[in-house]
């Protein structure tokens, strides 16, 4: 992505992009486009799915539950139709801070003025928490896609059966679509599925828009990512990435990113720096490949670590983190 590209997305609002065309919606045409909205449970492969039918990396992905934490639009356009894919944080019970009502208010707003709705599930696995997803889905009018992931870790694919039967007691689903998106099995017969519901008319985001994200949230969630995958099960759930410095040095042609990685206690900013440093380089390191990519040029990037006792859980804190229902930052 090149300097003049990088705020692709920001220009203009959602509700500007929305209303523009909706009024563009009055001509006739062939051409297919509407949102999709991808939910289910933490941990369940919806990030990697829409990753895998936008053709590119947007969502950031880790083996740990509730990774995602914002809804972000994935746009994929092509001569005959756009897609926009709403990947949606895991929906999960447990939880009591204000991170985790703000992560389910979240998804379950990906519910509203979609046209379809893709039930991602693994294969067989059912949990109080796909149940959870299903009883909110049992009154939707949407045409709801069952996407059972994972389906490689099954030999004989019958093996399934009785496990789909008894979701099909708990949801009723238009159409079902066994796929792997690690292993990336059968995914455009998911496209070909929302493609039979997907309504005719203009694309809604020009045609070189991604997503509706800025290159700077982006970056957040690069660096995110990273510290996610990096260190161990405590640690993550209690930190969050703030971008203080994003601006590119016309003298060094190079970005200049400094980022904040905020966490609640003194003892987990140890772990995140590591003994002698080590573990924040690392992050450091990862994340910046990634950067060089998203931004397609050099990036200089400093990472600092500070603790914001009880962040989490701070429903001011979170919103001056951008954890609210203002996703344009």
């Amino acid at each position: 992505m090149s300097q003049d590209q990088s705020d692709k997305g920001t220009s203009l609002s959602l509700e500007q992009i929305l209303a523009q065309a909706e009024q563009d919606q009055s001509v006739e045409t062939d051409y297919q486009s509407g949102f999709v909205a991808v939910i289910g449970r933490p941990n369940v492969g919806k990030s990697t799915i829409m990753n895998e039918m936008l053709g590119q990396k947007l969502s950031i992905t880790s083996h740990k539950p509730q990774t995602t934490r914002h809804r972000i639009h994935g746009i994929h356009t092509t001569a005959e139709h756009q897609i926009v894919y709403v990947d949606t944080p895991g929906m999960h019970l447990g939880g009591k801070k204000s991170i985790n009502d703000y992560m389910n208010r979240t998804a379950n707003s990906a519910f509203a003025d979609v046209d379809v709705i893709l039930f991602v599930v693994e294969a067989g696995r059912w949990t109080k928490e796909d149940n959870a997803v299903a009883k909110k889905l049992q009154n939707t009018e949407q045409p709801i896609l069952l996407i059972v992931n994972k389906v490689d870790k099954f030999a004989n694919k019958e093996e399934l059966f009785p496990f789909i039967e008894e979701i099909a007691k708990e949801v009723e689903f238009t159409a079902l679509v066994p796929i792997s998106a690690y292993k990336k099995i059968n995914l455009p017969a998911v496209e070909q599925e929302i493609l039979k519901f997907l309504p005719k008319q203009n694309a809604i985001f020009p045609e070189d828009y991604v997503t509706d994200r800025s290159t700077r949230f982006l970056a957040a969630e690069i660096i995110r990512e990273k510290l996610m995958r990096t260190l161990g099960d405590e640690v993550p759930y209690g930190a969050t990435v703030e971008i203080e410095q994003f601006m590119f040095d016309e003298d060094e042609g190079r970005w200049i990113i400094h980022a904040l990685i905020l966490v609640e206690r003194p003892g987990q900013k140890q772990i995140v720096i590591g003994k002698g440093g080590q573990v924040i380089k690392k992050i450091g390191t990862q994340a910046r490949k990634d950067l060089n990519n998203l931004l397609d040029a050099r990036v200089h990037l400093e990472l600092w670590v500070k603790v914001k006792e009880n962040w989490s859980d701070d429903a001011r804190a979170l919103a001056s983190l951008g954890y609210n229902d203002n996703y344009s930052s």
